[in-house]
């Protein structure tokens, strides 16, 4: 039988993965002008990824910006263009 933590260790990178790279896409569209705004809602990891994320965002000119959500939980992200 397949061990827990084995399990774990399997899940939660891919998923990091999965969910980073949908911050990466938000980045994306709000650089290249195609949204002023782009909201990340129910994101799991939304905590782990704001960090990384931030540092992205800056790199390409969009702030990044934690939501709070109803239940308290986690976090839900939202990628905006920096004023110029």
């Amino acid at each position: 039988m397949e061990d827990v933590r084995d399990r774990i260790e399997e899940v939660v990178p891919a998923g990091f993965e999965r969910e980073f790279q949908l911050v990466r896409e938000a980045i994306a569209m709000v650089a290249s002008g195609g949204s002023r705004r782009v909201v990340l809602a129910g994101i799991r990891l939304g905590d782990l990824l704001f960090e990384p994320g931030s540092r992205l965002a800056l790199e390409a000119g969009v702030r990044l910006t934690r939501l709070g959500t109803a239940d308290g939980a986690g976090a839900d992200l939202a990628a905006e263009r920096i004023k110029e």
